[in-house]
């Protein structure tokens, strides 16, 4: 059973002046209160789908790098992430991709300034201190949470969101629960990478890939509505 954990309603200061220039302008956004799952997708959460829908395999399904059952599912397209919440909500409880605005809103927790998700340096708990690249991901729950009670946030994989990319979408961006551009060629992704020189991301960091592909460094983590009481 997925474990979530809450995520507020709040104001937060969205984006950087001092990284990429997709990241830019900084921009204050509220986002209503909403439930992301506490851990990524994991192989083991993965593998019950497939057996249920008989959906083709991720790629590299069958290394040995990515077969233990708490690693985070990788190979998994956007197209394949939006399969998999069908079929939950379908078969279980209703979720969904998180935006990029609910993904930074949960990253960040309760301070809009930090550069990674549990402070302003890379956690101790990081395998090799972030240098990468590694041999392969670390298991889903490895290390600290963040203040919000988030597990590997910003870390080891790319989770894909709910958006299309644009790099000038930040100019123009609703304050208000922002969903991201109407179109697009690529979706929007968040978080670092085991297979990068450096495998945290900054909060405000943002990667993006056609829909359609699915690389053994990308997974994802789902959102629900907010359950009141």
């Amino acid at each position: 059973m997925t474990k979530f954990t809450v995520i507020p309603s709040g104001w937060f200061f969205m984006g950087s002046n001092e990284g990429q220039p997709d990241e830019q302008p900084v921009h204050r956004v509220w986002v209503d209160a909403f439930e992301m799952a506490t851990y990524p997708v994991t192989r083991q959460d993965y593998y019950k789908f497939i057996r249920a829908t008989g959906r083709n395999t991720p790629r590299e399904w069958n290394n040995p790098v990515f077969g233990r059952p708490d690693l985070p599912v990788v190979g998994i397209s956007w197209n394949d992430a939006v399969v998999y919440c069908l079929w939950h909500s379908s078969t279980k409880e209703f979720v969904r991709l998180p935006t990029e605005a609910e993904w930074e809103r949960a990253a960040r927790g309760l301070s809009s300034y930090k550069r990674y998700p549990c402070g302003d340096t890379i956690p101790a708990w990081v395998p090799k201190k972030g240098k990468g690249p590694l041999v392969g991901p670390w298991k889903v729950n490895l290390g600290t949470p963040n203040d919000f009670g988030l597990y590997g946030i910003g870390a080891n994989i790319h989770e894909w969101c709910k958006d299309w990319h644009s790099k000038t979408y930040y100019a123009n961006s609703p304050q208000t629960n922002p969903q991201g551009p109407s179109l697009g060629i690529r979706r929007a992704s968040r978080g670092g990478s085991w297979r990068h020189a450096i495998t945290i991301s900054p909060n405000s960091g943002r990667s993006k890939l056609d829909p359609s592909f699915g690389y053994t460094d990308y997974g994802f983590r789902v959102v629900r509505p907010h359950q009141n009481g």
